[in-house]
């Protein structure tokens, strides 16, 4: 992360009218604006989506801070807030698309974001195409004249494939095909989606924006031309936030830098240990060579975080259960991002419905990794204990 963007994130959304004196913007509840005069009301009502009080549902000075944050680390137009990540990729997908127009979608998406696609946007008579993260300039095959979104995410969603994202974009505009990234993983600072090409980044700002678990939000920061239909859109949809959660999300900003370098470091360390490992086939972490895509990684990131994937060698249920259930500091939950070290397993046959034809090339059991910011030695006595159980239990197995 440059240290410009470290000072962004201290200082973004900070400036008087929001925090009115103090460190920290207050947090702002309301439904009801009231004004004292006609003139008064007129003014905000045509300033209404301008950061300017009108109703609860376009904010308080609590949201205007935090979208103003996010709209400048990002470097962006606008913000668009939603109560989770899930809100902001389905909503951002709606204010662009109409019955009859198709979608490309990249084959290692979010599984939410796939069922999303499968029923709602299907039931809408929107179609979906999805295509393999690694397809680069062949792309160019799967564009109908009726696709509209190319929806990017990078790294994939469980397998961890990095994108070519500025070949992708280039791609699309070529064909004005408005492109849009889930920029989870990279929080919005580790790859700045903006200036790749992308037109819209989105994120579950659930993750590492607030970064202990509590909180669920999503964020969505758009290019000029995209700005005022994905705001005007998203708020016809009733999309809007707690202030309380909009507050969280900009304390969490500030620590960001400095939780991220955290993770990443533990993370990079557990997994160089890990590809070391007799029971492992490969690590796909976006920083080692293992990692489809580490190229782009290279390339295009400026760091990275605590999430990444291990593949054993072997695949058998029953000896993953035994690593799971006996874990000390990494707990079984879904999501990521947090303080705490977490863990899940996806057999390979589990890929047959999470995939369409990115099907992994491999055959043993996936094990997904956020690596929080406990002791690191504490992590690596727990994983090796329950690689040992997953060994045991295979040898009573084969006797």
């Amino acid at each position: 992360m440059s240290e410009g963007k470290k000072t962004q994130l201290v200082t973004a959304g900070r400036n008087k009218k929001w925090t009115q004196g103090a460190v920290n913007p207050p947090v702002q509840r309301a439904s009801t604006v009231v004004f004292d005069s006609v003139a008064e009301k007129q003014h905000a009502t045509i300033n209404r989506a301008n950061k300017t009080l009108f109703y609860g549902r376009r904010g308080t000075t609590t949201h205007f801070a935090f979208q103003e944050a996010m709209t400048e680390i990002e470097g962006g137009a606008g913000c668009a807030l939603y109560p989770c990540g899930a809100a902001a990729i389905s909503n951002a997908l709606l204010s662009f698309v109409q019955s009859g127009d198709h979608l490309l979608m990249v084959d290692t998406c979010y599984e939410p974001t796939r069922d999303f696609c499968n029923t709602i946007l299907k039931k809408f008579g929107v179609e979906t195409t999805y295509y393999d993260p690694m397809i680069g300039d062949d792309l160019h095959t799967l564009i109908q004249p009726n696709t509209k979104v190319l929806f990017t995410e990078s790294p994939g969603s469980i397998t961890m494939e990095v994108q070519d994202i500025p070949t992708l974009a280039r791609i699309a505009h070529e064909h004005g095909i408005i492109v849009m990234m889930d920029n989870t993983w990279a929080a919005g600072v580790n790859f700045s989606a903006l200036e790749y090409g992308v037109d819209i980044s989105i994120q579950a700002a659930t993750k590492y924006i607030v970064g202990h678990s509590d909180v669920m939000l999503g964020t969505a920061v758009a290019k000029a031309p995209f700005w005022d239909q994905l705001r005007e859109q998203s708020y016809l949809m009733g999309q809007c936030i707690s202030p309380d959660d909009a507050y969280l999300g900009l304390r969490g900003l500030r620590t960001l830098d400095v939780r991220l370098r955290q993770h990443e470091q533990n993370s990079l360390k557990i997994a160089q240990w890990l590809a070391q490992h007799p029971l492992v086939d490969h690590v796909r972490h976006p920083a080692l060579e293992s990692c489809p895509g580490h190229e782009y990684f290279q390339r295009d990131f400026t760091g990275g975080n605590g999430l990444f994937s291990v593949v054993l060698k072997t695949s058998d249920p029953r000896a993953t259960t035994a690593l799971l259930d006996g874990m000390q500091h990494f707990s079984m939950g879904y999501s990521w991002g947090g303080f705490e070290s977490l863990i899940l397993a996806n057999e390979p046959k589990s890929f047959d419905s999470l995939r369409t034809v990115a099907k992994p090339h491999f055959t043993g059991t996936l094990i997904r990794l956020h690596i929080g910011l406990e002791d690191i030695d504490d992590l690596i006595t727990d994983l090796e204990q329950g690689l040992a159980r997953y060994q045991a239990l295979l040898g009573k197995q084969e006797g």
